[in-house]
């Protein structure tokens, strides 16, 4: 089993790579103990090759690895990438392209709702995936054989899983339908973490703003310390005691040690210093400059049989095209439509739009009716005339 722990074997397979027309990529982490995910383990299989490369390994450069991340001409292709993204946007500062996304591939073409990797093995490469040592620990080495055959198979099976894939997108003419998505989850953005931001991830129990002030003073340094630490956020100061410290807003050490999530060491300590420093600069803020905290939409009352009639329309759609209904509209959009017709939601735009979107308004305006099929088995659309102002009708 092929185990790369020296540069020059890895430069090595770098160039029996190139030429090749994609690659499957996954990758092994941990990050319960820390903040950023520790990488030790890369699989990457070209069409006869396939490797783990041990980034924790001593002599081990890994530029010929950035290099094959950078390079245009691969397709890279992973399974639910969004995790694996994150790491290589870490170590290249920038995400791999083109990247194609087996699990989004999937939900466009039918398989179902976040479909994982075993079953898509199992269904496109008649392969029967061992997921057992899913969780072990890939920072301790050495790693036994079984360990390398293990992860291998995240890669080898992919390539078949890739193929059979991109076959069904040309036959089925949705390939950019899945363009339209690996957009959006190649935006860098996403995998940026600005501290000043940090605040967002917060379920806000409170409407004031110099409370507002506060949490996103105290997420933010939070999140740097995490950051400088490597450790988990919660690890520095949990979502509870941070709210519950915005909440008393206390200005001196004896205030913060009566805080119930608040010990008197870490009050009279250096985190207490900087909780009460980063509490004085909430309150410095100037209300005007405070971003506004994400409001929760009160629905017009009486929308709930129409929002029912929308899930209904959205099942029938989705079975009819074979594509996963989270991918095309949530619960949450399914009320905003029913409640705006130009509610910025996805299933109002694109493809989604056409599948759906276009259906679900004229659902909302009695242009479209749902009827149960003369066999009793299904729910089919019906296009319904509607009088127009003059008293004649309108399709």
């Amino acid at each position: 089993m092929s185990l790369i722990q020296t540069s020059d074997d890895l430069a090595a397979f770098r160039e029996r790579l190139r030429g090749e027309r994609f690659i499957a990529v996954d990758t092994e982490f941990m990050r319960e103990k820390t903040y950023w995910p520790q990488l030790c383990l890369v699989q990457v299989a070209g069409s006869e090759d396939a490797v783990c490369i041990d980034p924790l390994a001593d002599d081990l450069d890994l530029e010929p690895l950035k290099d094959l991340m950078r390079d245009t001409s691969v397709l890279k292709v992973f399974h639910a990438a969004r995790q694996d993204l994150e790491i290589f946007h870490q170590m290249l500062g920038e995400l791999p392209r083109p990247l194609f996304d087996t699990q989004i591939a999937a939900m466009v073409c039918g398989f179902g709702e976040q479909v994982g990797y075993e079953t898509l093995a199992g269904k496109l490469a008649k392969a029967r995936v061992d997921k057992t040592m899913r969780f072990t620990d890939w920072a301790r080495r050495p790693l036994s054989q079984k360990h390398l055959i293990y992860a291998l198979s995240d890669v080898t099976h992919l390539r078949v899983v890739y193929e059979k894939l991109a076959a069904m997108l040309s036959a089925n003419g949705r390939a950019g339908w899945l363009d339209q998505e690996m957009q959006a989850l190649t935006n860098p953005a996403s995998y940026e973490t600005d501290p000043q931001q940090a605040w967002r991830r917060m379920k806000l129990r409170g409407k004031s703003q110099r409370f507002l002030a506060a949490v996103i003073e105290l997420a933010a340094w939070r999140e740097h310390e995490a950051q400088a630490r490597d450790l988990p956020r919660q690890r520095v100061l949990r979502d509870e005691a941070l709210l519950d410290i915005a909440a008393q807003n206390p200005e001196t050490v004896e205030a913060l040690a009566q805080v119930r999530s608040m010990s008197r060491g870490q009050a009279e300590g250096r985190h207490g210093r900087e909780i009460l420093d980063a509490l004085e600069r909430g309150r410095a803020r100037p209300i005007a400059d405070l971003p506004k905290p994400p409001a929760r939409e009160d629905l017009p009352h009486g929308l709930g049989p129409i929002i029912d009639l929308l899930k209904v329309l959205l099942k029938m759609k989705c079975e009819a095209a074979g594509v996963a209904q989270k991918l095309v509209a949530s619960s949450a959009d399914l009320e905003r439509i029913a409640a705006d017709d130009e509610a910025d939601v996805p299933a109002l735009d694109g493809w989604r739009r056409e599948l759906f979107g276009d259906a679900a308004l004229a659902l909302k305006h009695g242009r479209l009716a749902l009827a149960v099929s003369e066999d009793g088995r299904r729910v089919e659309p019906l296009d319904v005339e509607v009088a127009d102002d003059d008293g004649g009708t309108a399709g």
